[in-house]
């Protein structure tokens, strides 16, 4: 689903939230989470898959991870941060890093053990 209002574009909403909200020049994504056969994965699988749906998210709204602003990060176990890590640097745009935050949480479900949420320019 997609509305507008004034210069405000949301997608893909459900009844709580949507997945996607954009300005002329600012892309907010929700906070990703794994889902299907990677719920439970690895952190490294998980990651992988977030970012991926980063990737769609971002390149739907015009842009992409060249144009990152902001990242943060939600890690069940502080103990996976260098495996979240390797994921996420062979992702970043070396010449492009958003500023970051990574902290250690609860998530939602207990086999979700990596979430991401990035705003980025358009």
């Amino acid at each position: 689903m997609t509305t507008q209002n004034k210069s405000i574009e949301r997608r893909h909403a459900n009844a709580r939230m949507s997945q996607v909200v954009a300005t002329a020049d600012t892309v907010y994504l929700a906070g990703q989470v794994a889902s299907g056969d990677a719920r439970g994965a690895s952190v490294a699988e998980q990651t992988r898959e977030i970012l991926a749906n980063i990737d769609a998210y971002l390149a739907e709204m015009g842009t992409d991870k060249s144009n990152l602003l902001q990242a943060q990060i939600w890690i069940t176990d502080m103990a996976n941060f260098a495996e979240m890590n390797e994921v996420w640097d062979a992702w970043v745009d070396p010449e492009a890093k958003p500023v970051r935050a990574c902290v250690q949480a609860i998530l939602a479900s207990p086999d979700l053990k990596v979430e991401i949420m990035v705003t980025a320019a358009r």
